[in-house]
């Protein structure tokens, strides 16, 4: 007997199922895309997450989620390749239960006593102080809080991740607030999104950056754009979210 397929888990629907050219013709038929297919090319090209990330999100092994955004991206290119309508519905798909096990949902620290009491703040982080440059950040201290104080903290390492896959990164590890340096308006737009709080243009220690934010005397800028000059970026270097994910000239895609 088959082992029954592992369904793939969404927290969204699509707002809109279908979308149709106004020359379309009535008799073609248009591109059925899966649930699944969706949720792919949403976290990946609109949320910014690696496909590591997505493929945690959704539940699947990094090479299924790979498969299904392929599959996901090929759809979108024949429907506007050949002028037709793309019809979004069905796959084997598990709506998010909106608990625990879904760090987008939550995405908020853990529960005690069935209530959300631990929040999570990171700081971008290089030997000891604020790492100046979000875009570029090696490591993040991730500090634990309850009842107002730090109650665990640990450095993690965002193994090359940058810009926008740094919101996905955080979100992945549950992070409500970040304390940064400079950091440029696509990443910030990609934190936002995932409802994480910035407090940018921090310089100094990091712990002690933490504690004041908790006493309400941390001094954060409300326009902590990334500044080139300061930190010394190649020619042509941009802080916005890098998002585009070139598949190369010769790339194929191969739906299954």
């Amino acid at each position: 007997m088959p082992r029954p397929s592992k369904k793939r888990r969404i927290c969204d629907m699509p707002p809109c199922r279908l979308f149709a050219p106004q020359e379309a013709q009535a008799q073609d038929m248009p591109v059925q895309m899966t649930l699944d297919e969706y949720e792919t090319v949403r976290l990946i090209d609109f949320m910014g997450l690696t496909q590591e990330q997505c493929a945690a999100q959704m539940n699947v092994a990094r090479a299924t989620a790979q498969a299904i955004y392929a599959c996901a991206r090929a759809k979108i290119a024949r429907a506007l390749v050949r002028g037709q309508a793309l019809e979004i519905a069905g796959g084997d798909i598990a709506l998010c239960e909106r608990d625990e096990a879904c760090a987008a949902c939550i995405g908020r620290g853990r529960t005690k006593n069935g209530r959300n009491t631990i929040m999570k703040i990171a700081a971008t982080y290089e030997n000891g102080q604020i790492f100046q440059h979000f875009g570029h950040t090696a490591q993040f201290k991730i500090y634990e809080i309850e009842d107002g104080k730090v109650t665990d903290s640990r450095i993690v390492d965002t193994n090359g991740s940058g810009h926008g896959a740094l919101a996905g990164f955080l979100m992945m590890n549950g992070v409500d607030a970040v304390i940064c340096g400079g950091i440029g308006g696509g990443a910030q737009m990609a934190l936002k999104g995932f409802g994480i709080k910035i407090h940018g243009g921090v310089q100094g220690d990091a712990d002690a950056a933490v504690e004041a934010l908790l006493s309400g005397e941390l001094v954060a800028s409300d326009a902590p754009n990334c500044s080139h000059h300061d930190h010394h970026h190649g020619e042509g270097h941009t802080c916005g979210d890098h998002g585009c994910h070139d598949h190369g000239e010769n790339h194929e895609c191969h739906c299954h």
